[in-house]
Order: structure tokens, then C-alpha cells, then sequence
């Protein structure tokens, strides 16, 4: 199932409704026990799914064109957003860095969640704002110390993310510290939809790619990732509690850039455009903030 978040026509009411190919099911019209939005819906336990399920067979259910809704972002308010570094071998290669034995952490803060149309504003405060797709996972309960062997229980699903990043904030200000250069505001665009872990066959071998004005800068593989979803979130649930609709960033590949020679930033004017196989393609325009 390919859960998103949209409005209809005039009325900006949030729905959260089901893809089925070029049509848009919206759920709580057909069943009032489901919420309008993705965060509570995952927050209502495992048998909303269930419901979900039901009330997509139901005869009288309201059907919109997929061309006639405007896609949101497909969670929206979760509690953290949490994000793993240098997690593809071939983009630590580029960095000319060593394959990292422990997940590197940080985060966003959930605010700079913006949809997968939505303008990205480019900061008055930084010159380097660089590129990163990423495959990004939706938590589907709550959990702590999990083991390994169960962690996979714990995805509700798969979207693409774009971890956008001011280079000057994260690298050369600030400590050191990478929060700034990771969290100002429109820095996480995301979408169009979450895909149900059961729909992704096999989420490590998936090919991701980016695109700046039409032009190819990442073209990668998710076969490259070293810390995969199972021992990510087995490590980081060790430190916090994972909460339902958590987001969870896996990592880019390589070609960002910020390691070409020379470095390339975004500017005012350019279109990105983020696809995963199997999940589906965002695309936001670099604005002034």
C-alpha cells in the first residue's frame, strides 16, 4: 500500500488517503474511525491497518484522480527524525574516509519536513547548501532495546527523503556541531508517499538517483549501504525510544556536492529531483528564503 498525505480542490482540509495507480482513495471518508493523517493513524496501533484494508473494499468510498489532489508531505509532526551518516561504502569512498564500525547519528529537527513539491528556501545564512537522497523509513511503533532479529517489525514503510545540508553550518561553524547545517527550515523534503515494508521486496537493492536541473549528480544503489534498516534500529533504540511515524534517514550515495572538484552548491533557481525505485520521485525548487 502507498499511503499519502493531500488535500482536494479548494478545500485544504488534510486526508490521508491510499495510491492505487493514477487514483487516490481517501480513507476517513470511508471509514470515520480513521484518522485524517498519517501520524495518527500509526499512533492508532497495528489494527488500523487492518481497518484501512477493509475500507478500501468497501463499495461506497470516495475515489479522487490522482491529478486532482496536491500531495503533502507524508508524515508531518513526527516526534524525530533521526538520520545515519556516512552509511554508503562508496560514499565514504569519495570522502577518501573509513567504513564507520558503529552508525554515525545525528538528526533533524522534524519542522524541516517540507512535501515532495513543496519550494526549498535558501537561507540568507549560508553559501553552501548541497544535495543527498536518501531512503528514509517510517516507524510503525513503539520500541526500545530492540533485538536485531525483530527490528525489521518496526517498519511501517519506505519514502524518499532529500537530507538537505548547509556545508559552511555543518563543517566549518558552529563546534563542529551538525544540527544548524542539517535542520533549517525546508532542509527535509519527502515523499510522495510511504510505501508498506511488505510492498519493497528487498529494500537493499534499489536503485536511487538525483538530479539538478535534469542533470544526473547521484546515480546509486542501495546494495552500497553498511549499516542496514535492521541494525540501524537496533543501535539507535538502545539510546532512545523509537515512537510510531518516527522518521529515519539511511544515508546518501555518492556524487553530492560538496566532494566534487570543484565543490558545486545549490543556488536560487534550481529544480531537484529525488527518485527511488519502487517508492517514487520528489521534486522541489531551490526559492530565496
Amino acid at each position: 500500500m502507498k499511503f499519502l498525505q493531500f488535500s482536494h480542490g479548494k478545500d485544504s482540509t488534510l486526508k490521508l488517503g491510499v495510491q492505487d495507480g493514477k487514483h487516490v482513495i481517501d480513507l476517513s471518508s470511508a471509514d470515520p474511525a480513521i484518522p485524517n493523517n498519517l501520524l495518527d493513524f500509526l499512533r492508532g496501533g497495528e489494527s488500523m491497518l487492518a481497518t484501512a484494508k477493509r475500507s478500501m473494499s468497501k463499495e461506497k468510498k470516495c475515489i479522487y484522480n490522482l491529478s486532482e489532489v496536491s500531495i503533502k508531505a507524508p508524515i508531518i509532526g513526527p516526534d524525530k527524525v533521526v538520520c545515519v551518516g556516512m552509511n554508503y561504502s562508496d560514499h565514504c569512498k569519495e570522502q577518501n574516509a573509513p567504513i564507520p564500525e558503529e552508525p554515525v547519528i545525528f538528526n533533524k529537527f522534524p519542522s524541516s519536513i517540507i512535501g515532495p513539491y513543496d519550494p526549498i528556501p535558501f537561507p540568507t545564512t549560508s553559501k553552501a547548501i548541497d544535495w543527498e537522497v536518501e531512503l528514509a523509513l517510517v516507524v510503525a511503533k513503539k520500541g526500545k532495546n530492540i533485538p536485531i532479529e525483530s527490528a525489521m517489525e518496526y517498519v511501517f514503510g519506505y519514502s524518499v527523503a532529500h537530507d538537505i545540508t548547509a556545508r559552511d553550518w555543518q563543517r566549518n561553524k558552529n563546534g563542529g556541531q551538525w544540527l544548524l547545517g542539517k535542520s533549517m527550515d525546508g532542509f527535509c523534503p519527502l515523499g510522495p508517499c510511504v510505501v508498506t515494508r511488505d510492498e519493497i521486496a528487498d529494500p537493499y537493492s534499489l536503485p536511487i538517483c538525483l538530479t539538478v536541473n535534469n542533470i544526473v549528480k547521484q546515480n546509486g544503489n542501495t546494495s552500497n549501504i553498511i549499516h542496514r534498516v535492521d541494525a540501524i534500529i537496533a543501535f539507535i533504540s538502545r539510546f532512545f525510544t523509537l515512537l510510531p511515524g518516527d522518521v529515519i534517514l539511511t544515508g546518501t550515495p555518492p556524487g553530492v556536492g560538496h566532494f566534487r572538484k570543484p565543490p558545486e552548491y545549490l543556488k536560487v533557481g534550481d529544480e531537484v529531483e529525488c527518485e527511488i525505485e519502487g517508492i517514487g520521485k520528489i521534486r522541489n525548487k531551490v526559492i530565496q528564503q
